[in-house]
């Protein structure tokens, strides 16, 4: 009798591999264009080199790289729920002032009495209390000394 041959087939590829995806990934580069975007930057590298080094060596260059940097730290120190809440928050606001700048003729200016009720009235002063929470913390925080910003962020001390 003949023996059974072990033999397992080998599974279906339904995913293209690394190769298959690379070989993709550079096809499509070549087709728009990006290859040889890259291999003119490379040929013409110490002009774009020049002009790099040009356009960024200015001192208004180099703020706006450490403003930038500082805006990243100072935002990424806030918690994505809490910045959402505030993004959210801003926009209400924004898209308040549209219909609040529509004055209708029938509305008049509320006088003296009505300026008296309204500082009488304790929905709005609840209203603006986190408004004024904000101005004050402001005002702290410009009335402090500056500070470098790597001592403000990490409490190092710098040599000036």
């Amino acid at each position: 009798m003949a023996q059974r041959l072990n033999y397992t087939v080998p599974p279906v590829k339904d995913e293209p591999t690394a190769q298959d995806a690379l070989s993709e990934l550079l096809e499509n580069l070549h087709q728009h264009g990006f290859i040889r975007l890259a291999n003119d930057m490379v040929k013409a590298n110490s002009e774009i080199g020049k002009i790099l080094v040009a356009g960024l060596n200015r001192p208004g260059s180099r703020n706006a790289v450490q403003n930038l940097s500082l805006m990243m730290m100072a935002v990424g120190s806030i918690p994505p729920e809490r910045f959402n809440h505030i993004l959210l928050a801003l926009r209400a606001a924004v898209m308040a002032t549209e219909t609040a700048s529509e004055v209708s003729e029938n509305q008049k200016a509320p006088g003296l009495r009505g300026i008296v009720k309204l500082l009488n009235d304790d929905e709005l002063w609840q209203s603006l209390r986190p408004l004024m929470a904000v101005l004050e913390t402001f005002v702290t925080e410009i009335r402090r000394e500056e500070e470098p910003p790597v001592t403000r962020y990490s409490g190092k001390p710098t040599r000036e």
